[in-house]
């Protein structure tokens, strides 16, 4: 039996039915009826809603032991992708509750109940930071924890070190540090939002650049070192680098919307930062952090040989995946 935590997401939900088109046994964690419908979405998205009844679904949270030790009876293997995104500094203390806390909780429930192995979805923001004289990101680059971070990449990082704690007390445990994930139908959480911002119209881009991958080259590789001998590991998962004005071209493409037409500069985004954080101490959600101002404006490249060495796997070009999806 599998267990997936984070089930209702967009990774969770591509991952229960990829695990159920192969024959598995799953149950999925959930925490309110109405997520549920999510997952309806997606296997009617893909036609294939007669494996959604084959879902076990299991009431729970990670932040609640007991509605955990009923989900991990007869469970073997797990993975673990609840997660809380937001850049909002005041969310700081949901962040790292849910993130590390939470995870903890994952850990310890795997070794006490015996579970075999632990797939654990991180992110590239974990990754570390690169000194003067390199230029690309792999799984050995080291943390600074004199670099600024951002609330969500800290709390991911501390998630990661329960992961590895996990590793040390004798559970088979892989991570996986995916880049910013695109997929369908999730346009109002996480990456998913992107959709949104671009559908709806945007006058700036800028020339900044991070790591794409699909949700299903995400959830193929999961699932695939699962099965592998691999553990004790990390895998970049990143299809490509590409610019954010790339990215939205290719979505306003498909949106059949307008591209914007100017280009922000560091200073417009520091005003805008700036300004929201000003908006913010009097009630409006986030938008935008300084983190996020600085990194909108620098191109981020990451080495993915590990993971397609160790399972020969080649990644879905993103532009492909778009006009496919």
């Amino acid at each position: 039996m599998i267990l997936v935590t984070g089930a209702t997401g967009l990774v969770g939900s591509h991952l229960v039915l990829q695990l159920l088109e192969q024959g598995q046994k799953v149950k999925a964690l959930f925490r309110n009826e109405a997520n549920k419908e999510n997952v309806r979405k997606v296997f009617e998205y893909y036609q294939k809603s007669d494996l959604y009844d084959r879902i076990f679904w299991i009431s729970g949270d990670i932040l609640d032991i007991p509605s955990l030790e009923d989900a991990f009876q007869g469970v073997d293997y797990v993975y673990h992708c609840a997660a809380y995104i937001s850049f909002e500094p005041k969310e700081e203390e949901k962040l790292r509750k849910t993130n590390i806390e939470g995870t903890a909780n994952i850990v310890n429930c795997c070794i006490d109940f015996g579970v075999k192995k632990l797939c654990y979805v991180s992110s590239i923001a974990t990754l570390g930071d690169l000194k003067e004289h390199e230029t690309i990101i792999t799984e050995e680059t080291e943390w600074n924890p004199e670099i600024r971070h951002s609330d969500y990449a800290i709390s991911k990082y501390g998630a990661e070190m329960e992961v590895w704690r996990g590793d040390q007390e004798g559970l088979e445990v892989v991570v996986v540090n995916p880049g910013v994930i695109l997929g369908p139908l999730f346009w109002n959480t996480g990456s998913g939002e992107i959709y949104d911002r671009v559908q709806k119209g945007l006058w700036f881009y800028t020339e900044g650049g991070t790591g794409f991958v699909s949700v299903d080259d995400v959830v193929r590789a999961m699932i695939a070192l699962m099965n592998s001998d691999s553990k004790g590991q990390r895998f970049t998962l990143v299809a490509e680098t590409l610019t954010y004005k790339t990215l939205i071209e290719l979505l306003a493409h498909k949106l059949k919307v307008k591209m914007p037409r100017f280009s922000a500069q560091p200073w417009m985004t520091s005003v805008a930062w700036c300004m929201d954080y000003f908006l913010g101490l009097f009630g409006k959600k986030r938008m935008l952090s300084r983190d996020m101002a600085h990194t909108l404006h620098h191109v981020e490249y990451f080495d993915t040989s590990k993971v397609k060495q160790t399972l020969g796997i080649e990644f879905q070009p993103i532009a492909n995946y778009i006009e496919s999806k």
